[in-house]
């Protein structure tokens, strides 16, 4: 960030790598904890495939040229982003870590939460896997359970219970690469997108009687489950809208472009949903042949059937997650593939609760707040969000560092007052007897 940034530590950059695009977006913190949307540029992506990085090169460009026009737009100079990080590699378990209370006073200090969750970076992953994130969801006290932040309690024994979310190694170093190869980037943190996606979308109490949070982007499916204000489960699906516009591009025998654009100004994912059923749709000839014509219900019969598939997988994973029938919230679904009309029908009848379909929107967002009115963006509005917490903690972090630091300076100074300081006269005549 630009000196004005460092000084003013309020601007934060996330950097949403998708399957379909790259989306980079600049978020101002105001005063009154509003925020200003000083710039949201997109560009397209063909360097990912199912949220994986495939080409380097092509990515790369795709970050250069959203970079440029975010900074060209904000008026900003961008050095730091918080990227985002997604594909099927994704893998999350629950683990167990216990420690003693080692300090004499036996009462718990965040010194000794973070020992507790620090145990289990030692975690039995495979040497090719990364551990992105460790989320504690409930803390044990000698025996007791349920709590939420045992900082402050007396103890001697402390337990962790925590959900840990990991994923390749090579595919976090890509994303770095891609990031800092031949631009002026810096990586500052790497956020699991649907985690990201969640801190844009969520509300408090939703988080807490319990939802789902159903990403569907261009190549991969992302599902996240919180429950009483913690994340319970996560995992990634590698399917998304793209096999969508496969599916179409092979029924009516037209390009991937056009697919795409049928399926987004023409397509339906529930049948009763359409108006009138039998309404036209024009597909351009490929290669010098006559245009054809098909209607919006068979559209819908191409589009319907996978969106079926799609959260009927979904639905599999929350069951196995252990939280069906816990969610009192329901689901809630956002990303590109979302935007298809008729999808919150369709899901409302396979999960068999409420759904909505979300996106970043409200009196909180300002400036450009119009163009982040869309679940395409979610991810990046959440990975901007979490850059600016990540900011504030580092801030909160380096004061206390300097207080610390000052304390010792002081401590010293003082020490060498004591060491050096002069003799009284009794002092120095006792003294000059001994001679």
């Amino acid at each position: 960030m630009s000196q004005e940034q460092l000084q003013n530590k309020k601007i934060a950059i996330g950097l949403d790598i998708g399957t379909t695009k790259v989306c980079a977006l600049v978020l101002e913190e105001l005063e009154d904890s509003s925020y200003n949307i000083l710039s949201c540029a997109s560009t397209e992506n063909i360097g990912v495939n199912r949220g994986v990085i495939v080409n380097i090169e092509k990515t790369v460009n795709a970050i250069k040229k959203v970079i440029t026009e975010a900074e060209q737009q904000s008026g900003k100079k961008i050095t730091e982003v918080v990227a985002g990080l997604a594909g099927d590699h994704i893998e999350s378990l629950s683990e167990v870590s216990t420690i003693t209370i080692s300090n004499e006073n036996k009462i718990v200090t965040q010194a000794d939460v973070d020992r507790v969750i620090d145990e289990l970076r030692k975690s039995k992953i495979s040497a090719d896997r990364k551990i992105i994130h460790i989320v504690p969801y409930e803390f044990i006290l000698d025996g007791q359970d349920g709590i939420i932040n045992p900082v402050g309690m007396y103890g001697v024994r402390l337990q962790a219970n925590v959900h840990i979310v990991s994923g390749l190694h090579t595919a976090v170093q890509n994303i770095g690469r891609c990031v800092e190869k031949d631009t002026h980037l810096k990586l500052r943190d790497i956020i699991l997108e649907p985690i990201a996606s969640s801190t844009a979308l969520l509300a408090e109490d939703e988080e807490e009687v319990g939802v789902c949070l159903i990403d569907i982007g261009g190549g991969t499916t992302d599902i996240t489950i919180f429950k009483d204000n913690v994340l319970r489960f996560t995992t990634i699906i590698g399917i998304g809208g793209n096999k969508v516009t496969d599916d179409v591009k092979s029924a009516f025998n037209t390009t991937a472009v056009e697919a795409e654009r049928i399926k987004c100004e023409s397509g339906h994912t529930f049948m009763p949903s359409i108006m009138r059923k039998d309404e036209h749709v024009l597909i351009p000839g490929v290669g010098g042949t006559a245009p054809k014509e098909i209607t919006k219900t068979e559209l819908c019969e191409i589009i319907q059937p996978r969106m079926e598939e799609l959260f009927e997988m979904c639905n599999e994973e929350i069951i196995k997650s252990g939280f069906s029938g816990k969610l009192g919230a329901g689901v809630v679904i956002t990303g590109g593939s979302s935007l298809l009309k008729g999808t919150d029908e369709l899901a409302s009848q396979i999960f068999q609760m409420p759904v909505r379909i979300a996106y970043p929107s409200g009196e909180k967002y300002k400036g450009l707040s119009d163009i982040i009115e869309s679940p395409k963006y979610s991810t990046a509005v959440g990975l901007a969000l979490h850059a600016l917490s990540f900011s504030k903690n580092n801030d909160n972090q380096s004061t206390q560092d300097l207080e610390e630091e000052n304390k010792e300076d002081t401590q010293v100074s003082n020490d060498k007052k004591k060491k050096w300081k002069l003799p009284s006269l009794k002092e120095a005549k006792e003294f000059i007897k001994k001679l």
